[in-house]
């Protein structure tokens, strides 16, 4: 197999066991990690979080809302109720290890039958509180916010953990459009005065989060520029910030990083949008998964991403831009068969 296949997180099919049969038979070999698919609820991404800070007695919803790009569907956004103390709130527990570990029970019994491909592991992938926190909360809370969503996510970590085999797990935390927006577009707010202080500060929240992850379980990043309605935030103007980033980890974080994944627009196959790649310095055992399959351009397409990234970066494994949650279940599975045809190319 010439490259490796990352999937970001969401798949638009029935339920957990129709996404791991699905892709562990299209993709086979090629696949070393599956995620649940984030199905039901949850394919909103960080929508589906509303019901905890719902359920938080010190908020109430107001009426501003927030949106990722002024076409995406947009939230409410919760502030603090008259009286109320954010030091008072806490998150004891979030939906996340629930859902993990029910969809572990049938990713093993599934692979236990010969269904998944030994030695796949099962990936859960997580929204910090910079992109899950922002889309719920009003901004003026957010700094009080933010910590505890985060400290609620390593309790998830801990208790997820504990629970699944190291050896078949992994977790991967998303860096998106509240993090690559900001950097690009100087739009710096509270969180620096310069790009390095906003750079910095994002990379310690990540930092802290992946080196709260046992070092014999895998550890991934996906790095986005948002994708709603099929649009991002702001378009990338190249790999720069993402390479930037990916350094600033490598140096932050204590045990070792798996996978670092960075989209690749379908209309960006110039040599200007990869050439930052060059300057990666990450260490050995880490791989990087360029998001350039689209199902716009097909193969064709395809080709000529990677031709581009070859260029630039030796191995590195394929993947698409984002999840796939917001993709009609129909195109699912012409978008598997070109990861499948794609993975072969020299």
């Amino acid at each position: 197999m010439a490259h490796e296949v990352h999937l970001v997180g969401s798949v638009p099919l029935a339920d957990a066991e129709t996404v791991f049969t699905t892709v562990a038979a299209a993709l086979g070999p090629a696949i070393k990690r599956i995620p649940d698919g984030e199905t039901g609820e949850r394919l909103s991404w960080i929508g589906w979080l509303g019901p905890v800070f719902a359920a938080l007695p010190q908020l109430e919803l107001s009426d501003d809302v927030w949106r990722v790009h002024e076409a995406a569907s947009a939230h409410r956004l919760y502030r603090l109720k008259p009286g109320a103390k954010a030091a008072d709130i806490r998150i004891e527990k979030l939906p996340y290890g629930d859902f993990a570990l029910q969809s572990y029970a049938t990713f093993k019994r599934l692979r236990d039958a010969g269904k998944i491909p030994p030695g796949t592991k099962f990936q859960v992938d997580f929204a910090p509180a910079h992109s899950a926190a922002r889309s719920h909360i009003a901004e003026s809370l957010l700094p009080e916010m933010e910590p505890i969503f985060n400290e609620a996510i390593m309790r998830e970590i801990d208790r997820i953990a504990a629970a699944i085999p190291h050896r078949d797990l992994a977790f991967q935390f998303d860096a998106a459009s509240a993090v690559f927006n900001i950097l690009q577009t100087g739009n710096f707010g509270r969180h620096g005065k310069t790009k390095d202080g906003a750079a910095a500060n994002f990379t310690a929240i990540l930092a802290a989060l992946g080196n709260r992850v046992p070092a014999d379980v895998d550890l991934l990043y996906h790095f986005c520029y948002g994708d709603n309605n099929h649009r991002h935030s702001v378009e990338p103007a190249d790999m720069g910030d993402m390479v930037d980033m990916a350094n600033r980890l490598t140096r932050a974080v204590k045990r070792p990083i798996q996978l670092i994944h960075m989209p690749v627009p379908r209309d960006r196959s110039d040599d200007a949008y990869f050439a930052s790649l060059e300057d990666l310095k990450l260490a050995p055992q880490t791989q990087i998964a360029l998001g350039l399959v689209h199902l716009t351009g097909g193969i064709d397409g395809i080709r000529r991403h990677m031709a581009t990234a070859r260029r630039h970066l030796g191995a590195f494994a394929i993947a698409t831009e984002c999840g796939f949650g917001r993709r009609k279940p129909e195109t699912i599975a012409e978008l598997l068969r070109l990861h499948a045809e794609a993975a072969k190319l020299d």
